[in-house]
């Protein structure tokens, strides 16, 4: 398994790409807070998943529902998806996750 790397400056720029690629209507997505890393792992070769890119920002975001505005790239916690216009992040933050490990392993390495 190989990873690849995308770093943005700011959690915004991170949502503001996984909205870009994410499949037209797929109006909520899972994220990671985990070691200090805001990410998502994302294959790059989809039927093998030999190659993995890691699109990330340092930080750290607490676990649930974030709704994003992509026009004034903003984001605050809810409670529940409410508005069609937005696009919404899982926050989940694993106590272990080894295919992260791996990744930031080879980030930091």
């Amino acid at each position: 398994m190989r990873f690849e790397f995308e770093e943005f400056a700011t959690i915004e720029d991170v949502f503001l790409y996984l909205v870009s690629v994410a499949p037209y209507m797929k109006q909520v997505m899972p994220i990671s807070s985990y070691k200090g890393y805001i990410f998502s792992i994302v294959p790059l070769t989809p039927l093998s998943g030999d190659v993995l890119m890691m699109i990330y920002t340092k930080g750290k975001l607490d676990s649930g529902l974030v709704e994003f505005d992509v026009s004034t790239k903003k984001f605050k916690t809810v409670p529940a998806v409410e508005r069609a216009d937005r696009n919404y992040f899982i926050v989940l933050a694993p106590k272990v996750a080894t295919l992260a490990d791996e990744a930031i392993k080879a980030l930091e390495g």
